[in-house]
């Protein structure tokens, strides 16, 4: 089973590897940047719709972040 820390992690790699600035993610998600600091640094997990919109920006399935094989 994973825990949100994995998926935090997660989601963590994906946005630094992404080659995208955390202030252009945000504005294609129309929130804050500060939003995606938080999701870097593990404080704060993004909405579910959020969360749909982060890996079809980012390119990555969603099952690889929530580990679903």
């Amino acid at each position: 089973m994973i825990t949100t820390l994995q998926i935090q992690k997660k989601i963590a790699e994906a946005i630094q590897q992404s080659g995208l600035t955390q202030t252009e993610i945000a504005r294609r998600l129309n929130i804050s940047q500060s939003n995606i600091s938080h999701y870097v640094k593990g404080d704060k997990m993004p909405s579910l719709d959020t969360f749909a919109s982060l890996c079809r920006i980012l390119d990555v399935s969603s099952d690889d972040i929530l580990g679903i094989k």
